[in-house]
């Protein structure tokens, strides 16, 4: 190749170079709409000595797979009378974490008794470190974090709910 065809070929390869920088591309604008609480039952938590009502909640309610492995992922907030009740078909050790989650919650581990078997208090938003119950739970309840220790609840303690 001589060098009057390797200049052409350079002016060339170079005018293809600029034309395409400077191309406009499209940007792709993702909205996102905010993912807001939906009430689906009731729980109440009870003293486990003394049987009295501790405290009483509107649920959401996590029982399908993808229910159960988004759980309250990309919530903004959640109001202190709120929480998401996951509902296991057996009882079973557990483990949650924090991924894609954005407030700090209280997880409450419990048998198929309903009875209160362990709590994860103040779990930090996008930790992806297991948080794991201490026995076998059937139901895990999250709910804001602090609110177990301003409520009381221990293990022992139990719950109920209805669904809506």
């Amino acid at each position: 190749m001589n060098i009057g065809n390797r200049s052409v070929l350079i002016l060339l390869l170079g005018f293809i170079i600029s034309f395409s920088a400077c191309k406009e591309t499209k940007k792709k604008v993702v909205t996102t709409t905010p993912v807001t609480f939906t009430k689906e039952g009731e729980l109440s938590i009870y003293n486990g000595k003394t049987d009295s009502l501790t405290t009483k909640l509107s649920i959401e309610i996590a029982n399908s797979d993808y229910e159960t492995q988004t759980g309250l992922m990309y919530r903004e907030s959640m109001d202190a009378n709120q929480g998401m009740l996951f509902i296991f078909p057996e009882e079973a050790m557990r483990s949650f974490y924090m991924k894609n989650t954005k407030i700090p919650l209280d997880i409450i581990y419990i048998d198929r008794e309903k009875r209160i078997v362990s709590i994860q208090k103040n779990a930090q938003p996008f930790d992806e470190s297991g948080l794991p119950s201490t026995a076998p739970a059937q139901y895990v309840l999250e709910v804001n974090a602090g609110l177990t220790d301003q409520w009381d609840v221990k293990q022992g303690d139990r719950i109920e709910y209805s669904k809506n």
